[in-house]
């Protein structure tokens, strides 16, 4: 374990958790921080808000409510309906700008804190084709905030080339599984652990648990 210090970017939803324990594996102290840009359901946060109690982790809620003005959307916008995009064109919950501000006012907590690393759960693998999810984005950003900062961030994302059964896979191995079936919120209609069963989030962490499962059993 590295005697360090490490911010994890958390929503409370299953990637960020199991970034979340990922993290709690590796770095000697983990701080949380989840921002909050009303978005279409307070349940996120509040989730967030159990998790970390539970887990004893230090967290930090950042009021970024000027997103929501900036960025309407699906996530934003409750009488914005949850879509996916048409060939060509982003699904309605892309929030523009959010990762960027997200993982920048990160860093600013960073180095107020210590922290030279800082972990988020985007994925270019499982995803809904949003650009600030991909690796050169965050490798981008990554030399941008060092700069900005002075400083030498390591921005970390354990799930960056792994599907969704492989990180129901990886949070089995950090002895997490039912914790994060159970206790997150993926749901795009804001219903903790199982979900709606319906939104494309529900889908996607439904598809590839039913694959992780099947792995396990043969």
């Amino acid at each position: 374990m590295k005697k360090e210090k490490a911010i994890v970017v958390f929503s409370g939803g299953q990637d960020s958790t199991t970034c979340l324990f990922w993290a709690l594996k590796r770095f000697e102290e983990v701080i949380a921080v989840t921002f909050d840009y009303n978005q279409r359901h307070k349940a996120e946060i509040d989730c967030a808000i159990n998790i970390t109690q539970e887990l004893g982790i230090v967290h930090h809620i950042l009021d970024m409510q000027l997103l929501n003005q900036l960025a309407p959307n699906a996530l934003t916008r409750v009488d914005i309906d949850v879509t996916d995009g048409e060939e060509g064109e982003l699904p309605s919950t892309f929030v523009p700008g959010r990762n960027l501000l997200f993982l920048s006012f990160a860093g600013v907590v960073a180095s107020q804190v210590g922290a030279k690393h800082i972990i988020t759960g985007v994925c270019e693998t499982d995803f809904s084709g949003y650009p600030d999810c991909k690796d050169i984005f965050i490798k981008s950003l990554n030399v941008t905030l060092n700069l900005a900062m002075d400083n030498q961030f390591i921005i970390h994302t354990p799930l960056m080339w792994i599907n969704k059964a492989e990180t129901w896979k990886l949070a089995d191995e950090l002895g997490a599984l039912d914790f994060v079936r159970t206790k997150t919120l993926t749901c795009y209609n804001g219903i903790i652990a199982e979900g709606c069963g319906e939104c494309p989030a529900c889908k996607l962490r439904k598809r590839g648990y039913d694959d992780y499962i099947k792995t396990k059993v043969r």
